[in-house]
Order: structure tokens, then sequence, then C-alpha cells
């Protein structure tokens, strides 16, 4: 039997309590480090009995035949990472994958997740979220990735490094509108836990001053508006209209709207030409 096992994101309190003698009972157990989970046992008062194998991202691919050919002889693996639930964001989806194909039962051992803490404590629309991992470290790919998900309705979910937070803060500014809601959250259980939210534009220019720890970034789905929910087109053409009447330029009416709406400008623009093409002159 493969048993995932979640552990601790912060405080080691939160441990299962099956993790203990789950650690304990493994004939293997397969670690992202094997450093950090000689603590973790410490912490537990408990000392796995069975084989301890490292499991991380390099040497993943190589080693999943080997604990593959162990749970065909009967073995039972833990699998635990150095935080939260293997296989999100995290070594274990390709032991998964094989066992499965191999016949072998997966169980799991629940556990903390930073996903869905984050979640809970951002003040944004939990019903319908989707988790998006790391974005591209490289700025061209973040874009491609963020602009693919600036339509997104759903809640969306990231990680981040302390290091590229600014920048992907920055970037989701201009690819999902200033104006939308966001929350970052920095060291989730622990001593210096912090849960940040605003508009992507206030926590871009926080995070410039540095920012250090964990980081989950929790951002609202597009369209969402606290009053009224999502912004369909001809609402967006409706203010636009409002603004221009008011004496705003088009272009400054849409950039105004986009920014309101948590959406693209591009989205404002669209809708704008849309309409007016469509012969209904809203904004014309």
């Amino acid at each position: 039997m493969l048993v995932l096992a979640g552990t601790p994101i912060g405080d080691v309190e939160d441990a299962p309590p099956r993790l203990a003698a789950e650690l304990a009972g493994a004939d293997v157990v397969a670690a992202e480090d094997t450093r950090r989970l000689r603590r973790l046992g410490q912490a537990l008062g408990v000392r796995p009995t069975g084989r301890v194998v490292s499991y991380f991202e390099g040497n993943e691919a190589a080693r999943t035949p080997e604990l593959v050919a162990a749970l065909a002889d009967g073995a039972r693996v833990l699998l635990v990472t150095d935080a939260g639930m293997p296989s999100v964001s995290d070594p274990g989806y390709r032991l998964v994958a094989a066992a499965v194909e191999q016949g072998i039962r997966v169980t799991a051992v629940p556990g903390p997740s930073a996903v869905l803490t984050a979640l809970a404590l951002s003040g944004l629309p939990v019903d319908r979220f989707c988790f998006e991992g790391f974005l591209p470290r490289k700025p061209g790919e973040r874009r491609v990735r963020l602009a693919e998900a600036a339509r997104e309705r759903r809640t969306q979910v990231y990680f981040e490094s302390p290091r590229r937070l600014d920048a992907s803060l920055a970037a989701m500014a201009e690819a999902f509108g200033a104006e939308r809601r966001a929350a970052v959250c920095r060291e989730l259980t622990k001593t210096y836990e912090e849960v940040r939210r605003g508009t992507l534009a206030e926590l871009a220019a926080w995070a410039a001053e540095g920012v250090r720890g964990e980081i989950t970034v929790v951002v609202a789905g597009a369209g969402e508006d606290p009053e009224k929910g999502a912004v369909d087109a001809a609402e967006l053409v409706r203010r636009v209209r409002v603004r221009e009447e008011a004496g705003e330029r088009r272009k400054e009416a849409i950039a105004a709207v986009a920014a309101a709406a948590g959406v693209p400008k591009r989205v404002v623009f669209d809708a704008v030409v849309a309409a007016k093409h469509g012969g209904g002159g809203a904004a014309g």
C-alpha cells in the first residue's frame, strides 16, 4: 500500500495523529528531505523503523520504479514532503500514477494544506476555486500564463517565492486589473503569520519593500463585483458610456472601468467595440 501523508506547513502540533503511527510502521519512508523528516520525527517523538529514502524533484523519475517494485512486493510505503500534502506542487504525482497503473492501493493521511488554509483566510469567495501552483520565472512565460487566467471566474490560488512576489503581483495587476482583490498569506500557522489583503496594486507596492517567508497568494476571480457579482459585457459598456457622457475620454473611461471591475483593459475595449459594431450604439 502507498500512503500519502500530510505534514505540518508550520506549527508541528498540526501534524495529524496518524502520522506518527505511519512513520513508525512503514516498511519504506520516502521523504522529500530526509533531514527535515528526522527533525519532524524528533518533534513527534517517533523514529521510523523502516528504510528511509530520499524522493525529491531531482530523483523522482529514477526512484519511482524502485518504490513501485517495493509496493509490488507487499511493502507499505509512506510518502511525505517538506510541508503539506504530497503531489500538490510537491513530489508524489508520478509515484501515485505508477502505483495506480499497477493496481496498487493508494490511501492518504489527510493533513495541513497551504492552499486550503490561505483560501479560507483570504476573505475571497471560496465556493469555486482553482489552484495554479507556481508562476513561471521568466517574465514572458509568466505574462502568457496570466493572460490565460485573466478571465477565470473562480478564485485563484498561487504559490510564490518571496524573491519574486513583487514582480508576480505587478504582473497580475497588469494582466487582471490593478483593482482586482487579492490576499497574500505569509508564514501560515507559524509565529509570524500574516495575511495582507487589498487590491493587486496595493499588494504589489507593499511587496516591493521586501517580503520573507513561505508565500501563498489568493486572487479574486474575473468580474467580481462586491455588490453585483460577475460583471457582463453589457454592463461594462454601460459603465464606459456613463463616464464618457460625464466628459471622460474613452481611453481613460475604459481603463477606469477595467480597474473597477478587476478585468484587463482589453476585455472592456473588446466589449465596447463589439457593442459599436453590433449596431447597439451603447458606447458609440
